[in-house]
């Protein structure tokens, strides 16, 4: 697809990876409109079973890259990361995910729209929107509460503080968490079990599953997404990434 997102077809198995190592795999415009098409690729093609998310380089993602994001920040509906997460939520074949290191952002909120995440138990998460002005996305405020309780989603979405792989377990964000060293082998067996069932019926029974609250998502998506926008062009986010950013020139 690109040089910073990179697709394998393996068995059924179809791998997409964030390449962008010397950021911690950091979200650019150009990568989220690669990982749309990817994502839609998977789905058209009949030789894809199921979707395996990664990253290279000994991290999933830290999330937007702050300077590309100021750049090209989203304006609305159309704009490139709400079309990821669209496409992400959609997907009709299984999405696994294997997090080794940073998953910061939506590299935390887009996990729960995968079906089977495994992470290393050296894993950190955060969902740091309020620290940076802004508000919960990826359908996180009501994906969230439902798989960890009020009480822990809570938390987690408030403080924005960084978690383990443990909280995320027991957030429901993640399913299994192993060690680093096994974290390949594990997420490569998990997907090409599945690549062997029968594909109808996987579909169907995920869509059984996600069906229900599929219209909720959606409207969740496009009420945090409209929330995001404003919060983007608040003093409170200006303020705090002209802090982010300063503090990354040191």
């Amino acid at each position: 697809m690109s040089d910073t997102l990179l697709t394998q077809l393996d068995a059924g198995v179809f791998s997409v990876t964030f390449n962008r190592p010397e950021k911690k795999n950091a979200f650019t415009h150009a990568m989220y409109e690669a990982a749309t098409a990817a994502l839609q690729e998977a789905e058209r093609r009949d030789d894809v079973r199921v979707v395996l998310l990664s990253g290279a380089g000994g991290a999933f993602t830290a999330g937007n890259d702050i300077g590309d994001f100021l750049e090209h920040p989203p304006t609305g509906e159309d704009s490139a990361v709400f079309r990821y997460l669209r496409a992400l939520a959609g997907m009709a074949k299984p999405v696994l995910a294997a997090v080794e290191g940073a998953a910061v952002g939506i590299g935390t909120t887009m996990l729960l729209h995968c079906d089977y995440v495994v992470a290393g138990e050296k894993a950190r998460f955060s969902m740091p929107f309020v620290n940076l002005g802004l508000c919960a996305e990826g359908a996180s405020s009501l994906l969230l509460p439902r798989a960890a309780g009020f009480a822990l989603a809570s938390e987690l979405l408030l403080f924005g503080d960084p978690f383990d792989a443990a909280t995320a377990l027991r957030a429901g964000i993640i399913n299994k968490a192993v060690p680093e060293a096994q974290l390949k082998e594990v997420a490569t067996e998990r997907a090409r079990a599945l690549a062997q069932r029968p594909a109808q019926a996987l579909k169907v029974t995920k869509a059984l599953i996600r069906g229900p609250q599929r219209e909720q998502v959606e409207a969740a998506l496009k009420r945090e997404g409209a929330e995001f926008v404003q919060r983007l062009a608040s003093d409170e986010a200006k303020e705090a990434f002209m802090s982010f950013m300063s503090r990354g020139r040191k």
